[in-house]
């Protein structure tokens, strides 16, 4: 089985989209991360989940998470708020990560070797034009690998 045939629809942002808003897309459809496009629209990179939680969480609470007590829960709950009109831009780490990619063609072993490189459970399926064809995530790859 090749990656074409087990990627998938995606849901992408750009460099630009609101990190709220990238945090809602996340939520509201259990993804693990996002694919980020450039202003070409070309993949860029994957945006963790947790890039956008390191925003919102005050860096005390991230240095030590026994600090976290002293925010009451109704504060806690509106920290992503805080994200206010940060972009996924700024949500990225300062040092670019690389692009988990591979082309249509891939074998499930590539497509595993380039999750376990990067560190990520999402990999974008990009054809030889850098289009963005769909996605493979680590729950999708696990099941193929599994059947087999």
């Amino acid at each position: 089985m090749k990656a074409r045939d087990l990627a998938g629809e995606y849901p992408a942002v750009r460099l630009d989209t609101s990190a709220l808003e990238a945090a809602r897309l996340l939520a509201g459809q259990d993804l693990p991360g996002l694919i980020v496009l450039d202003h070409r629209g070309y993949p860029f990179t994957v945006l963790a989940g947790t890039q956008v939680l390191r925003m919102a969480i005050p860096q005390y609470c991230q240095d030590d998470p026994a600090l976290a007590r002293v925010i009451e829960e109704p504060a806690a709950d509106l920290l992503l708020r805080e994200l206010g009109d940060r972009t996924v831009a700024q949500a990225l780490p300062a040092q670019q990560r690389e692009l988990a990619a591979v082309a249509p063609d891939a074998t499930v072993l590539e497509i595993a070797a380039v999750m376990a490189r990067t560190r990520t459970p999402l990999v974008a399926v990009v054809d030889g034009d850098r289009r963005l064809l769909g996605a493979i995530t680590l729950d999708t790859l696990l099941d193929r690998m599994l059947e087999a």
